[in-house]
């Protein structure tokens, strides 16, 4: 399938981290916390942790802890829709389409739940015709976007005149939670809320997108997943998650067809900071991972949308790479890969 156009959103309103770790004394956050948990936080928030600010949907983002679960999911029912409408409606912009041009939409996101599902929001807010198909992909965490996209190119294998919508989105903020589990903490310090679009199309020229490829451990489930914690989605992220990530990618990448370009550009999910030096590990230093780091720096990790934005930031650029390999993981454990070549 070839790309047509990529578009993003973000909320308006973003904070640096120290803004965060400033409002979160001001607001009584850390009351109730333990003295070791509170310098875990003051550490990541005013360190080095590669992020300058991430933008938060949910508003004012200084009464998400007071906010009970069913608010909370009001937040994303409300909200997941306009971040998705804005970055669908800048996407068919760029490709001089309209809503009813789009024969296919699917949806990925894990920090809410609805049913029906966004697809069906969203396409009564873009203005859908009745009898586009809608595919809502829910409960694959941060690695969503590549099996969102291996769907749309099912679909287009089997309709190849057709063009499809594929919208990663995520309000990680209506899914924070504090407590004294040190993964909770660090999540609460990376996440961002944003959605990305793209539109494809099964036939036509520019980027093309082939060989996917999934690999899941189930053993590690435990690793990284959200819990059920009294109706609130709590997050749990072990300390060995950095090197599960990068064992999984080094795994797929040396799988590749042998037909592949053996130097692709690699484009991966911006995990967080540790993610990324284990990415380096990997590739041992021949893959910049530039826009993976700009991302994480401009926005945190979004969860699913973000190896599209680093996608999206790495075209802007004009590459004269004719090659590109994406990357996207989390819970499960699980990782994706896709390759995208200039046809």
């Amino acid at each position: 399938m070839f790309l047509k156009s990529i578009a993003s959103a973000i909320p308006p309103t973003a904070y640096s981290q120290k803004e965060c770790w400033d409002l979160m004394q001001s607001i009584g956050t850390l009351e109730g916390l333990r003295g070791r948990s509170r310098d875990l936080l003051e550490k990541v928030l005013t360190g080095e942790s590669g992020i300058k600010k991430r933008h938060f949907a949910v508003e004012p983002i200084t009464t998400v802890f007071g906010r009970g679960a069913q608010e909370l999911n009001q937040d994303f029912e409300v909200l997941a829709p306009v971040l998705a409408g804005q970055a669908l409606t800048r996407a068919l912009a760029g490709a001089s389409l309209q809503a009813s041009d789009l024969d296919a939409l699917f949806v990925c996101t894990c920090t809410g739940y609805l049913c029906p599902g966004l697809t069906s929001h969203l396409a009564e807010k873009v203005g859908l015709r009745a009898d586009a198909y809608l595919q809502d992909l829910v409960g694959l965490g941060c690695g969503a976007a590549i099996p969102a996209l291996r769907s749309a190119a099912g679909f287009l294998a089997a309709h190849p005149k057709a063009t499809v919508a594929v919208v990663p989105v995520e309000i990680c903020s209506a899914a924070f939670y504090i407590d004294d589990d040190p993964g909770v903490l660090i999540s609460l310090c990376l996440f961002g809320d944003g959605a990305s679009a793209s539109l494809w199309q099964g036939q036509g020229e520019g980027w093309r997108a082939s060989h996917f490829d999934t690999l899941h451990v189930p053993k590690e489930r435990e690793k990284i997943r959200f819990v059920n914690a009294e109706g609130k989605l709590k997050n749990k992220l072990h300390r060995s998650v950095p090197s599960l990530a990068g064992q999984a990618v080094a795994t797929l990448f040396q799988r590749r067809p042998s037909s592949a370009p053996p130097k692709p550009t690699v484009i991966a999910h911006s995990g967080g900071r540790d993610v990324i030096e284990s990415l380096d590990s990997v590739f041992q230093g021949s893959q910049p991972l530039r826009a993976t780091r700009q991302v994480l720096s401009d926005y945190g990790n979004m969860s699913s949308p973000s190896v599209l934005f680093a996608l999206e930031d790495y075209l802007s650029t004009s590459p004269a790479e004719d090659s590109l390999w994406l990357t996207s993981f989390g819970a499960g454990f699980a990782c994706h890969s896709v390759s995208l070549n200039r046809a």
